[in-house]
């Protein structure tokens, strides 16, 4: 499993989701590293990780491996911010294996039903189809389905970072692997535990992501108890890169009203 960490101060753990990897939180990580101790890393089957068929890959997996690496790290009670499926893997890894935090930040996040597109469920359906593609025909699905999550357009370079891991003949399998594992079970376990969510969360969210509607912040935010919720206008599922600057100042303003207990 491919991880990194930079900076000092207190520990800052991010999350990706899918198809992304930690590529899409570098720069806020190098940023808030002048500050935090900040840890990043693909989830297995993502990024620079494993995409070894063997490996299972799906959130219920993916919570279990979290709550495993921070205890490697001994970190205590991280803060962690999570976008999309790190959402449903950093909650599953709180309310169901122990994974202790200091404060959570849930960015356009997997967490509540309904969830998954009529591409997901297509491809669920297909899987071993859709990995048969070519590769020319596969590339072309893939980057018309990753520009969809942007509401103000990915530039060659983001959508070139975002679609190279699915791009070798493993990031294929992987990628249609990792959508046939996708399964609303694993956030219906855990959406009647987030009333018993007793550390400061903070939800954030783009107005306009098409993926995970923004309606869905509301209600995250009256589920978990003290939750706040922050929406950000002219940003879609890819807030990272819609919004980047909007963004890092709601983390790093979050981040700061945490510090004094700690």
């Amino acid at each position: 499993m491919a991880w990194d960490r930079l900076g000092a101060g207190p520990p800052v753990v991010f999350c990706h989701g899918t198809p992304w990897s930690s590529l899409l939180w570098s720069s806020f990580a190098k940023a808030l590293s002048h500050e935090f101790t900040v840890y990043v890393w693909d989830m297995p089957g993502y990024g620079q990780s494993s995409k070894d068929p063997a490996h299972a890959v799906d959130l219920g997996t993916q919570g279990e491996v979290f709550a495993a690496l921070l205890r490697e790290w001994g970190l205590g009670e991280p803060h962690v911010i999570a976008h999309d499926y790190g959402g449903a893997v950093s909650l599953r890894a709180h309310l169901l294996h122990g994974a202790k935090y200091a404060s959570l930040a849930l960015v356009d996040v997997v967490a509540l039903r309904p969830w998954g597109s009529d591409f997901f469920r297509l491809v669920a359906g297909n899987s071993d189809v859709f990995a048969a593609q070519p590769l020319a025909v596969h590339r072309g699905a893939l980057e018309a389905y990753i520009s969809g999550a942007s509401h103000r357009g990915l530039t060659k370079s983001q959508l070139d970072g975002l679609t190279g891991p699915w791009l070798t003949e493993d990031g294929r399998s992987a990628f249609y692997r990792q959508i046939a594992q996708a399964d609303e079970r694993f956030t219906a376990e855990v959406e009647d535990r987030y009333s018993t969510v007793d550390i400061p969360v903070k939800v954030i969210w783009g107005t306009d992501d098409t993926w995970i509607p923004a309606d869905r912040a509301a209600r995250l935010g009256d589920l978990i108890p003290g939750a706040s919720v922050e929406l950000i206008g002219g940003a879609g599922h890819l807030i990272q890169y819609d919004a980047p600057v909007e963004l890092a100042t709601a983390l790093h303003r979050w981040l700061a009203a945490q510090r004094a207990p700690l």
